[in-house]
């Protein structure tokens, strides 16, 4: 059956041509007031004004409702933890099919019409599991939540690659994905938490997170799903010193942990680098946390995704990377989007998901002054040095120095440890 849906997805295979823009006229949406409880600790609103908990107190009473019980996959897993600590706010659950048609053509959740940037669903190619079972999520042995199932549908595949990754061909990731490892059906359900997974990496709450920021100034997120190198610090610290950013504010250092593309670097292994890099570089501007999310590479609406998860962590400002959550064709090696599409489509939707775009510095090496701008390095003919992914990683493997100016020597001690 997957087989077949993903020559189905193949056969449908197009470029990214089309902007992915909501199709529905933009709606003036007013948030209710967040209330002055340790859930909206902050200065940023939630997404729909309140950051929602599912987590119960009584977790035996939860189960004992359950009819059936399921083994969550690894993304699946990410899901369920956002749902149940408010990182997906407004949501309670896992998106009936009404819910997910609109967030695949619109963007936009029903009646509110608050922005979505992809669809949350309840993936299964159960035949058993049936609209009005209360089901027992796990993972191994233990119980993570509970889902009310409200209904079952044949999602749309094709359209919802197409929709939501720009294309349909099985050579993007995302659309791979979803071809290839989701089920057959999908499943709508309101979600009550359990427990918290257990991770090799720890991973906090909204709330949790939200307790730790200050509640006036503003924050600036910065996510990544590799290791930070020389670079991307100085463009994280950096990013302070834009004048959309206020006076005393801080960088929300929050990669995401979950599952990604084959070829990254596995998240533990990840987790590991941010950890003695964060002993490495202390600095009261700069928090770090992390996030169980699974990545979807899919540019531009994965952009507005991230950014609204980051809004309900309590962040004014996001950094948006150049080709952020972009991917390449695994046959041909192209680009799907344009090194700028994310930050374009970040910028045109800022207003409406409230929270300001902070532009990625395109930084450069020099050996004169270190890390400037690339426009600064070329009007002063400056000497920039340059070290590509591909160079760097066959140095890593080889045992070759990595020169200091390109990425920390204890990150470097990590991957090689666990390489």
């Amino acid at each position: 059956m997957k087989l077949a849906v993903a020559l189905s997805l193949f056969a449908t295979a197009s470029a990214f041509t089309v902007p992915m823009q909501p199709t529905s006229s933009a709606r003036a949406v007013s948030a209710a007031t967040a209330s002055a409880t340790a859930l909206e600790m902050a200065k940023q609103t939630p997404h729909g004004g309140k950051l929602v908990n599912l987590m119960t107190d009584d977790v035996d009473a939860a189960i004992a409702k359950c009819t059936a019980e399921v083994q969550l996959t690894p993304r699946q897993l990410c899901d369920v933890e956002l749902i149940m600590n408010g990182g997906f706010s407004p949501l309670t659950g896992f998106m009936d099919e009404a819910t997910y048609k609109n967030v695949v053509e619109n963007m936009e959740l029903p009646d509110s019409g608050l922005l979505f940037g992809l669809p949350v669903v309840f993936d299964t190619d159960s035949e058993d599991l049936q609209p009005g079972q209360t089901v027992l999520l796990k993972d191994g042995d233990r119980p993570i939540a509970t889902v009310e199932f409200t209904d079952k549908y044949v999602p749309d595949k094709p359209l919802e690659c197409l929709k939501c990754y720009g294309t349909a061909s099985i050579e993007h990731p995302g659309a791979l994905m979803v071809a290839t490892e989701r089920g057959q059906y999908y499943m709508g359900g309101k979600v009550t938490g359990l427990n918290v997974p257990v991770r090799d990496f720890p991973c906090k709450s909204p709330e949790e997170v939200r307790a730790t920021l200050p509640d006036d100034k503003d924050v600036v997120a910065f996510q990544c799903r590799n290791p930070v190198h020389r670079a991307h610090y100085e463009l994280f610290t950096r990013a302070l010193d834009d004048p959309l950013v206020g006076e005393g504010g801080v960088v929300l250092v929050h990669p995401t942990c979950g599952p990604t593309q084959a070829d990254d670097i596995p998240g533990d292994v990840r987790y590991k680098t941010y950890e003695v890099l964060k002993e490495e570089t202390h600095n009261d501007c700069t928090r770090w946390e992390y996030l169980p999310y699974s990545m979807h590479m899919a540019g531009p609406r994965e952009a507005i995704q991230h950014i609204m998860i980051r809004k309900n962590f309590g962040c004014t400002h996001f950094i948006i990377g150049r080709d952020m959550a972009g991917s390449k064709s695994s046959v041909t090696g192209e680009d799907f989007y344009g090194a700028c599409d994310a930050q374009d489509f970040a910028k045109e939707n800022a207003e409406r998901l409230g929270v300001t775009p902070v532009p990625s510095l395109n930084l450069v090496y020099t050996e004169e002054e270190g890390y400037v701008t690339a426009d600064e390095a070329e009007e002063r003919g400056l000497n920039t040095k340059k070290l590509s992914g591909t160079k760097f990683r066959q140095m890593l493997r080889g045992g070759e120095d990595i020169p200091e100016w390109f990425a920390f020597k204890s990150v470097v001690s990590v991957l090689r440890e666990n390489s």
